[in-house]
Protein backbone atom coordinates (compact mmCIF):
# COMPACT_ATOMS: atom_id res chain seq x y z
CA UNK A 1 0.00 0.00 0.00
CA UNK A 2 1.29 3.44 -0.91
CA UNK A 3 2.24 5.64 2.02
CA UNK A 4 2.45 9.42 2.38
CA UNK A 5 -0.74 10.31 0.54
CA UNK A 6 -2.49 13.15 2.27
CA UNK A 7 -5.83 14.38 0.90
CA UNK A 8 -6.19 18.14 0.72
CA UNK A 9 -9.68 18.27 2.23
CA UNK A 10 -11.48 17.05 5.33
CA UNK A 11 -14.04 15.44 2.99
CA UNK A 12 -11.52 12.68 2.24
CA UNK A 13 -9.28 10.24 4.04
CA UNK A 14 -7.01 7.43 3.00
CA UNK A 15 -8.34 4.09 4.20
CA UNK A 16 -6.08 2.85 6.99
CA UNK A 17 -5.98 -0.89 6.39
CA UNK A 18 -4.61 -1.43 9.89
CA UNK A 19 -7.77 0.13 11.33
CA UNK A 20 -10.52 -2.52 11.81
CA UNK A 21 -13.29 0.10 11.53
CA UNK A 22 -11.93 1.29 8.18
CA UNK A 23 -11.61 -2.30 6.96
CA UNK A 24 -15.15 -3.17 8.05
CA UNK A 25 -16.58 -0.08 6.38
CA UNK A 26 -14.64 -0.74 3.17
CA UNK A 27 -15.92 -4.31 3.05
CA UNK A 28 -19.51 -3.13 3.66
CA UNK A 29 -19.28 -0.70 0.76
CA UNK A 30 -17.55 -3.20 -1.54
CA UNK A 31 -20.43 -5.60 -0.88
CA UNK A 32 -22.94 -2.83 -1.59
CA UNK A 33 -21.11 -2.13 -4.84
CA UNK A 34 -20.95 -5.80 -5.85
CA UNK A 35 -24.66 -6.36 -5.20
CA UNK A 36 -25.70 -3.10 -6.94
CA UNK A 37 -27.22 -3.61 -10.41
CA UNK A 38 -24.01 -2.10 -11.88
CA UNK A 39 -21.94 -4.62 -9.91
CA UNK A 40 -24.08 -7.60 -10.74
CA UNK A 41 -22.40 -9.99 -8.38
CA UNK A 42 -22.61 -11.82 -5.09
CA UNK A 43 -21.36 -10.23 -1.88
CA UNK A 44 -18.00 -11.31 -0.52
CA UNK A 45 -18.13 -13.77 2.36
CA UNK A 46 -16.03 -13.26 5.51
CA UNK A 47 -13.05 -15.19 4.13
CA UNK A 48 -13.12 -13.21 0.86
CA UNK A 49 -13.33 -9.95 2.79
CA UNK A 50 -10.22 -10.92 4.74
CA UNK A 51 -8.47 -11.74 1.47
CA UNK A 52 -9.52 -8.35 0.06
CA UNK A 53 -7.95 -6.49 2.98
CA UNK A 54 -4.84 -8.68 2.96
CA UNK A 55 -4.44 -8.20 -0.79
CA UNK A 56 -4.78 -4.42 -0.60
CA UNK A 57 -2.35 -4.27 2.33
CA UNK A 58 0.24 -6.26 0.40
CA UNK A 59 -0.12 -4.44 -2.91
CA UNK A 60 2.79 -1.98 -3.00
CA UNK A 61 1.14 0.56 -5.33
CA UNK A 62 -2.45 0.79 -4.15
CA UNK A 63 -4.60 2.96 -1.94
CA UNK A 64 -8.26 3.53 -1.16
CA UNK A 65 -9.68 7.03 -0.87
CA UNK A 66 -12.71 7.44 1.38
CA UNK A 67 -15.32 10.17 0.91
CA UNK A 68 -16.56 11.53 4.23
CA UNK A 69 -19.74 13.46 5.04
CA UNK A 70 -20.28 14.57 8.66
CA UNK A 71 -17.70 12.01 9.85
CA UNK A 72 -19.50 9.18 7.98
CA UNK A 73 -17.64 7.24 5.29
CA UNK A 74 -20.04 7.35 2.34
CA UNK A 75 -17.95 6.35 -0.68
CA UNK A 76 -14.59 5.13 -1.91
CA UNK A 77 -12.25 4.90 -4.87
CA UNK A 78 -9.75 2.05 -5.17
CA UNK A 79 -6.58 3.10 -7.00
CA UNK A 80 -3.52 1.33 -8.37
CA UNK A 81 -0.47 3.18 -9.66
CA UNK A 82 1.14 1.48 -12.62
CA UNK A 83 3.69 2.48 -15.24
CA UNK A 84 2.95 3.50 -18.82
CA UNK A 85 5.60 2.40 -21.28
CA UNK A 86 4.04 4.67 -23.93
CA UNK A 87 4.32 7.72 -21.65
CA UNK A 88 7.49 6.55 -19.87
CA UNK A 89 5.83 7.70 -16.66
CA UNK A 90 3.51 6.49 -13.90
CA UNK A 91 -0.22 6.26 -14.52
CA UNK A 92 -3.05 5.98 -12.07
CA UNK A 93 -5.72 3.34 -12.63
CA UNK A 94 -9.07 3.83 -10.94
CA UNK A 95 -10.49 0.39 -10.29
CA UNK A 96 -13.62 1.16 -8.25
CA UNK A 97 -15.74 4.26 -7.74
CA UNK A 98 -18.60 3.85 -5.29
CA UNK A 99 -20.94 6.24 -3.48
CA UNK A 100 -23.68 5.07 -1.11
CA UNK A 101 -27.09 5.36 -2.74
CA UNK A 102 -28.35 8.08 -0.38
CA UNK A 103 -25.43 10.32 -1.43
CA UNK A 104 -25.60 9.78 -5.19
CA UNK A 105 -26.38 12.74 -7.41
CA UNK A 106 -24.75 15.16 -4.95
CA UNK A 107 -21.37 15.54 -6.63
CA UNK A 108 -19.40 13.07 -4.53
CA UNK A 109 -18.00 11.12 -7.50
CA UNK A 110 -16.80 14.36 -9.07
CA UNK A 111 -15.15 15.53 -5.84
CA UNK A 112 -13.51 12.14 -5.28
CA UNK A 113 -12.11 11.99 -8.81
CA UNK A 114 -10.92 15.60 -8.53
CA UNK A 115 -9.09 14.54 -5.35
CA UNK A 116 -7.57 11.54 -7.14
CA UNK A 117 -6.48 13.84 -9.98
CA UNK A 118 -4.65 16.07 -7.48
CA UNK A 119 -2.93 13.04 -5.96
CA UNK A 120 -2.00 11.73 -9.43
CA UNK A 121 -0.37 15.05 -10.35
CA UNK A 122 1.48 15.09 -7.03
CA UNK A 123 2.79 11.56 -7.73
CA UNK A 124 3.96 12.51 -11.25
CA UNK A 125 1.37 10.45 -13.09
CA UNK A 126 0.85 11.41 -16.74
CA UNK A 127 -2.63 9.95 -17.07
CA UNK A 128 -5.50 8.38 -15.20
CA UNK A 129 -7.33 5.43 -16.67
CA UNK A 130 -10.52 3.64 -15.73
CA UNK A 131 -13.09 1.33 -17.25
CA UNK A 132 -16.83 1.74 -17.24
CA UNK A 133 -19.65 -0.55 -18.22
CA UNK A 134 -21.37 0.29 -21.51
CA UNK A 135 -24.74 0.36 -19.74
CA UNK A 136 -23.57 2.62 -16.90
CA UNK A 137 -24.60 5.87 -18.57
CA UNK A 138 -24.70 7.81 -15.29
CA UNK A 139 -21.05 7.05 -14.56
CA UNK A 140 -20.06 7.82 -18.16
CA UNK A 141 -21.67 11.25 -17.83
CA UNK A 142 -19.63 11.95 -14.69
CA UNK A 143 -16.40 10.79 -16.34
CA UNK A 144 -17.04 12.88 -19.47
CA UNK A 145 -17.72 15.92 -17.30
CA UNK A 146 -14.30 15.40 -15.71
CA UNK A 147 -12.48 15.19 -19.05
CA UNK A 148 -12.31 11.44 -19.52
CA UNK A 149 -13.04 10.11 -22.98
CA UNK A 150 -12.92 6.86 -24.84
CA UNK A 151 -9.38 6.18 -25.98
CA UNK A 152 -8.41 7.25 -29.50
CA UNK A 153 -8.38 3.59 -30.41
CA UNK A 154 -11.39 2.06 -28.66
CA UNK A 155 -10.44 -0.92 -26.54
CA UNK A 156 -12.23 -4.00 -25.37
CA UNK A 157 -11.98 -5.14 -21.80
CA UNK A 158 -11.29 -8.87 -21.90
CA UNK A 159 -10.87 -11.28 -19.04
CA UNK A 160 -9.70 -14.82 -18.55
CA UNK A 161 -10.96 -16.23 -15.29
CA UNK A 162 -8.60 -18.63 -13.61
Amino acid sequence: MIKNIIPDSDEFAICDLSNPEHCDRLCEMVNSFITDPMGGGTALNDEQQQLLIKGLKSHPRSFVLFAIDNKNIIGFITVFINFSTFSAAPLMYIHDVFVEEAYRGKGWSVRMIDQITSIAKEKGCKKISLEVRKDNIRAQQVYKKLGFKESDTPMYYWVKKL
